[in-house]
């Protein structure tokens, strides 16, 4: 059951939309290297297309009715976008769930220090990273510093082309005999993560200055964003590749950028929403944090937050509401587990197997279980929810293949899947396929995120 390459269905119309979609996808991957980033950008993007803050709506207690368009932030890092459907809540909705952190490298609380004649900051990984991958690489900053009169201040250095990049420094090829003897695993260690950040002392530094070089990036930080060494208690800033996306390829045919998984299934799945009108089922569009680090926290997929949101959207389209109602709504739900599948490699071909392979270029990617070794871990769809998401796509002419995540006993990993599951909804992965994954810069298949964001926009619209 092979299945045919996406690309050959393109006229010159079709292509015009591909590159059109991945053109917007591409300045938003650029934008966007936060979670607080694509929420804030989701936002602006949900409020152009007529939607209100869920919030006022709750607080001036205005009802809402079948056609209407919601947003609900929570703590900036997510945030859950509606169009209410025709259809009681209690018929249940259409969910696209995707993740918007992705793997990275965090400073830490404590983190500003001179030895020798650098200044660097102490870091910890995010994530399912290959350490080795981040060493000697152009990187910038992103985050938020909070301050005790409860001001935020944005940071971000690096994008800019006038810009400095900061970088995590590499061990030479001639000093590296013992490096090199290590695995892959060993080779860098996380404490040895270590983000430079400057290297010239302070002007006239007095003799007794014990960090002149420390010095002067404190007095950079306050001259620039008005920020204190203590302020770093209360901060959260996030080590990124810096630089844009890019056409990847001489055929500009695929998009090599930092954050795919899963910022591709994001953005194809909130531009999918942002074209749904007068749904039958009302339709939802949720981004989540801190997938990659268990899905915990308060804006992680095991928080309430969405219970309670749809709890509150009850409140609002509802004559009256009941806890009762709330189960029946998300028991009666669908959902599609919006993440990206592993694309097959041609440069390792026996990590997978085949027949069973997501392959860049064929599209919109279903994967019926992920999990490891056994699918420990896993959501596993019904096969009636795959037939039905079968005919949803074939009936709207959408490239779909099905995949797994490797060969059995290779490796494997998980989504915020089984937690929908959990809640009695029948739930699928499914995404786009991406090459590098998890590495500083990843590469998918543009028309791979037009058929999936097809896919998305399809399923929404779907009547049953």
């Amino acid at each position: 059951m092979e299945r045919k390459n996406a690309w050959k269905s393109c006229d010159e119309a079709k292509l015009a939309q591909v590159n059109a979609l991945c053109a917007d996808y591409i300045k938003f991957i650029s934008d966007c290297k936060t979670e607080r980033e694509c929420v804030e950008e989701s936002i602006r993007l949900a409020e152009a297309a007529g939607y209100k803050n869920l919030n006022d709506c709750i607080e001036a207690g205005t009802p809402l009715k079948a056609g209407d368009k919601v947003y609900a932030n929570n703590m900036g890092k997510t945030i859950a976008l509606f169009v209410v459907g025709t259809e009681p809540m209690e018929k249940g909705m259409h969910i696209l769930g995707a993740h918007i952190d992705s793997p990275r490298i965090d400073v830490k609380q404590n983190p500003l220090y001179q030895d020798e004649d650098f200044a660097l900051l102490d870091t910890h990984y995010y994530g399912g990273i290959k350490k080795y991958q981040w060493v000697a690489l152009p990187l910038a900053l992103h985050g938020v510093v909070a301050k005790k009169d409860g001001t935020v201040v944005n940071v971000v250095i690096g994008e800019d082309p006038s810009d400095p990049v900061l970088g995590i420094s590499d061990l030479l090829i001639h000093l590296s005999g013992d490096q090199m003897a290590k695995t892959l695993s060993k080779a860098i260690e996380g404490e040895k993560l270590n983000l430079t950040v400057g290297s010239r002392p302070v002007m006239n530094a007095a003799d007794d200055c014990k960090e002149p070089v420390k010095e002067l990036i404190l007095s950079m930080l306050k001259e620039k964003y008005d920020i204190e060494e203590e302020d770093f208690l209360s901060a959260e800033l996030e080590i990124v590749p810096a630089g844009p996306a890019r056409d990847y390829g001489l055929d500009r045919s695929m998009i090599m950028g930092y954050g795919h998984d899963d910022r591709v299934c994001s953005y194809t799945s909130l531009a999918a929403m942002l074209k749904v009108e007068n749904p039958v089922h009302t339709s939802c569009c949720l981004l989540v944090d801190k997938e990659e680090v268990g899905s915990n926290g308060a804006t992680g997929m095991h928080s309430r937050f969405f219970e309670n949101i749809v709890a509150e959207l009850i409140a609002l389209t509802s004559a009256s509401y009941s806890d009762l109602i709330l189960r029946r709504c998300l028991k009666n739900s669908k959902m599609l587990s919006s993440d990206v599948s592993a694309a097959f490699d041609p440069n390792y071909p026996e990590v997978n197997e085949r027949k069973n392979s997501a392959f860049c270029g064929r599209g919109f990617t279903f994967n019926k279980y992920t999990g490891a070794r056994g699918k420990s871990g896993c959501n596993d769809a019904n096969a009636e929810y795959i037939a039905y998401l079968r005919k949803v796509m074939d009936d709207a002419g959408v490239f779909f293949q099905t995949s797994e995540l490797g060969k059995v006993d290779q490796g494997g990993g998980g989504t915020i899947a089984y937690i929908l599951a959990n809640l009695n909804m029948e739930v699928i992965d499914c995404g786009v396929p991406v090459l590098n994954m998890h590495a500083p810069w990843e590469v998918v298949s543009k028309i791979d995120v037009y058929e999936t964001c097809r896919g998305y926009e399809a399923f929404l619209r779907a009547e049953k």
